[in-house]
């Protein structure tokens, strides 16, 4: 009945455009009001509200991830010039040091004069005169060039800086954002699994709890019955948990992670005790019924019409559970004994695992 563990899937990314709160409480079995519904209401909307909002934060982390992806692209062009910057302002330098070498081996500026001075004709003396000039321009030209190579490399060193300081910053402000919606999340699904404990424990269904529901847009005739999960323990599958192997199909998730119906029909029982803990049977056209194991939280009532994809629960770890998972079984009565292969089920219904 319970799961081999597998590590759960990071929050799913897709509840982020459905949540809202809401509060409406009635009893599981429709004959009265529990006085502790109102908090469960608000619990199970807070912990459906945190998963929103960490979806929503992951896929800014994520959108910082890409961007950091380009924005080290960038860098890295911006490295690539300033490798090519430095290599021309090697040259300038081996430039100047050729010219006053030059310089130096023709005795540099004076001798240049002298022979000015000493020209026997007008023609000598502006070959002269022709020479200083030359050297001069070259020293000047040489120097100018390194100079604003120089200023461009420091220009280009401070940018590639800048980016990648920018991009430093915004994704720390989200990942400790992040951590403190997850840190939240994580307290409130083991308050949620907590109070389901004691339910379990006391034999007695606190009640449904309400969350608004998802649009249901153009939602196919059946789906998964959780979103986003890994699949752990399998129909069949044998194991010292199970006396004639495993029952039903294992979801990975974490508790408080929204179950849906897998297709329409209507709530036969909602119960909170035994092996399963809190659990949900629906009954489908066909002569099928689904049940939905180790929940922390109901949202449905017994007798209940339930449509493709409508939340009915919370994900916990009620019962002969050995993590947060949800057992799924499709059966040919609603009781234990009765099931055939849930993967197979929902293949056949265009549901692939």
């Amino acid at each position: 009945m319970g799961s081999r563990r597998r590590h759960p899937l990071l929050v799913p990314v897709l509840l982020c455009a459905f949540v809202v709160l809401a509060a409406r409480p009635t009893d599981a079995s429709g004959e009265g009001t529990d006085p502790d519904s109102a908090t469960d209401s608000g619990l199970s909307a807070e912990v459906t509200r945190l998963y929103a909002d960490a979806a929503v934060v992951t896929q800014q982390y994520e959108a910082g991830r890409r961007e950091a992806e380009a924005e080290g692209a960038k860098a890295r062009r911006f490295e690539e010039l300033l490798v090519r910057e430095r290599r021309d302002i090697a040259v300038l330098h081996e430039d100047l040091g050729r010219i006053a070498r030059g310089q130096y081996r023709s005795g540099g500026g004076l001798p240049l004069t002298a022979q000015m001075l000493l020209a026997d004709s007008p023609e000598e003396l502006m070959r002269g005169q022709r020479a200083v000039w030359q050297a001069d321009l070259a020293v000047n030209n040489a120097i100018d060039k390194s100079r604003r190579a120089e200023a461009r490399l420091a220009a280009d060193e401070a940018k590639a800086a800048a980016h990648w300081q920018k991009l430093e910053r915004r994704n720390g402000e989200i990942a400790k954002l992040k951590r403190i919606i997850e840190d939240k999340l994580e307290e409130a699904r083991w308050t949620l699994q907590g109070r389901a404990d004691a339910s379990v424990a006391a034999g007695s269904c606190r009640g449904a709890v309400r969350l608004d529901q998802p649009d249901p847009g153009t939602m196919p005739e059946y789906v998964t019955p959780v979103e986003t999960y890994e699949l752990s323990a399998s129909f069949g599958s044998g194991g010292d948990r199970w006396a004639n192997g495993h029952t039903g199909q294992d979801f990975a998730v974490p508790i408080g992670t929204p179950v849906r119906a897998v297709g329409a029909g209507t709530v036969v029982s909602v119960s909170c005790g035994g092996a399963f803990g809190i659990e949900i049977v629906i009954e489908h056209p066909g002569g099928y019924y689904t049940q939905y194991a180790h929940l922390a939280a109901v949202t449905v009532d017994q007798g209940q019409r339930v449509t493709p994809g409508q939340w009915i629960g919370q994900t916990g770890t009620t019962g002969n559970s050995t993590g947060p998972h949800l057992h799924f079984e499709v059966r040919v009565t609603p009781e234990l004994g009765s099931g055939v292969d849930p993967a197979a089920w929902l293949s056949a219904r265009g549901v692939q695992l």
